[in-house]
């Protein structure tokens, strides 16, 4: 195969990122992050299921490394899914499993920005016990269809060499305008429920997945920030730093279950393996303040 090896040293190659995603909030920030680092890039035209029009943006843009921030979640959130079966399938299981496999080909490494919410406290890995599921662990949490897809193409994709797998959970931004960031959408919702979870501060882990393309790192890597916070730590430092007015209201899981159509995944990761290659990596609190709340602060909070 053309790439090389997982961890090597980075390439003399001049790098040049092609990005599927355009329109999507990952994938449109992962633009801006080239511009900033002065990375040429070029987002991808082809359709995802299409194999022909990925191969024509390969022998066209001629990339260092490829990039997958596309794919199906559902507007306004996963409960689409539940009604849009094969539209996910479409593009969450072939379309993924089609662009790795042209990247295969050409010895490309593709960077899949995946999700985590592919597992569920159990007994193992009790709620509040500190003890996060491994890159290794066997999802058991397909309660919605959305999951079930995203965990089916993970397994498959453990036999593409090629492929970078990062498991991103809840991400959250300093944007809080961006109706996708977790924050914001809880901050608007009637009532919460109050779970611990892993979480990725974008802001602090998109650079890195930069950083793992240059590595060439490739595998399965639970990309969230180490730790959990809960829905209402998150909103009380959203009452501390942005709006002391703020108030909101609890329900149960029970509750919750009332009004959605597909259970949620609640989880923690264990981020050892991520942490011990970039160090600098901060927790999920202390990077939500720097992150997030610091740069948005409209109180006058220590």
């Amino acid at each position: 195969m053309g790439f090389t090896s997982n961890g090597s040293s980075e390439s003399t190659a001049p790098l040049k990122f092609l990005i599927y995603g355009r329109t999507g909030w990952i994938g449109g920030l992962l633009g801006k992050l080239c511009e900033s680092q002065g990375i040429n890039y070029v987002y991808g035209s082809g359709r995802l299921q299409d194999r022909d029009s990925l191969i024509t943006d390969l022998e066209t843009v001629k990339p260092s490394h490829v990039f997958n921030a596309a794919g199906v979640t559902g507007r306004p959130n996963v409960d689409w899914c539940e009604s849009h079966k094969v539209e996910t399938i479409r593009t969450n299981v072939v379309g993924t499993l089609t662009l790795a496999d042209v990247c295969r080909e050409r010895g490309l490494v593709l960077i899949n920005y995946a999700t985590g919410c592919i597992f569920e406290y159990d007994l193992n890995h009790p709620l509040g016990s500190g003890i996060g599921f491994k890159e290794e662990d066997t999802p058991n949490f397909i309660g919605s269809f959305y999951s079930k897809t995203k965990a089916m193409v993970e397994d498959l994709l453990k036999n593409y060499e090629n492929v970078c797998t990062l498991r991103v959970r809840m991400p959250i931004s300093s944007d809080l305008t961006n109706p996708r960031n977790f924050i914001t959408k809880i901050s608007k919702y009637e009532k919460v429920v109050d779970i611990p979870n892993s979480m990725t501060i974008l802001d602090e882990l998109l650079p890195i997945s930069l950083e793992m393309a240059k590595r060439n790192l490739t595998g399965i890597w639970n990309f969230t920030n180490p730790g959990v916070v809960s829905h209402n730590e998150i909103l009380e430092m959203y009452k501390a730093y942005i709006d002391p007015n703020f108030t909101w209201k609890n329900f149960t899981l029970e509750e919750q279950a009332k009004v959605i159509v597909a259970p949620r995944s609640n989880n923690e990761l264990d981020s050892t393996k991520l942490k011990k290659e970039f160090p600098e990596l901060l927790s999920i609190k202390e990077s939500l303040i720097r992150y997030v709340f610091k740069p948005n602060q409209k109180t006058s909070v220590a």
